[in-house]
């Protein structure tokens, strides 16, 4: 007799790959989200973000499922999101589940392109069909490119420049095709 795990009741979501320290949590009686703009203090603002969606929710500090933002971001931005969500999942005896940070960055419905700035005339793109607020297809995977060559690339779709990331858009990510086997993506 086969028996399947129970579907996680509570889920984190977390990045930490661009400026902005995005969090998201779902549990049976609902969800919440948080991205607010804190440029490299990531490290000091996570705990009591963290500490703080958690009481919002009237929930205690304790998660069945961690979804982690990979990147692409800066190289410590990225390690202390997911040193951190590690760390939660150890000690709360959690999966850690792994999606690209581009997801966060989706909005709306219909085919789009999404990117950060990656200096110098560059940018990390991708190019994603979207459905409430959730990639369901990828149309360019996740790339480092010219700005010229990518609006080129991904001409005539709606492109999101920059945007602020989207917690939930991620913990959906991370619930439809997150991956186990992740790996980090830096700038």
């Amino acid at each position: 007799m086969s028996t399947t795990a129970p579907a996680p009741t509570v889920i984190l979501a977390l990045d930490t790959a661009t400026p902005w320290l995005t969090l998201a949590l779902r549990w049976p009686g609902g969800e919440r989200s948080v991205s607010s703009e804190v440029g490299r203090a990531h490290a000091e603002q996570l705990p009591g973000a963290l500490s703080e969606l958690f009481a919002g929710a009237g929930l205690p500090l304790r998660a069945d499922l961690v979804i982690i933002g990979t990147g692409p971001g800066s190289y410590t931005g990225v390690r202390v999101g997911a040193s951190y969500a590690l760390g939660l999942a150890r000690v709360w005896g959690a999966a850690v589940r792994g999606v690209s940070t581009l997801e966060s960055l989706v909005s709306g419905d219909g085919p789009q392109a999404v990117s950060m700035d990656a200096r110098k005339g560059n940018l990390y793109g991708a190019a994603y069909d979207v459905q409430a607020g959730t990639v369901v297809g990828v149309r360019h995977a996740p790339a480092k490119h010219a700005l010229e060559a990518f609006e080129a690339l991904t001409a005539p779709l709606p492109h999101h420049r920059d945007p602020a990331p989207d917690g939930l858009a991620l913990l959906r990510a991370g619930l439809d095709h997150g991956v186990d086997g992740w790996e980090l993506a830096y700038l």
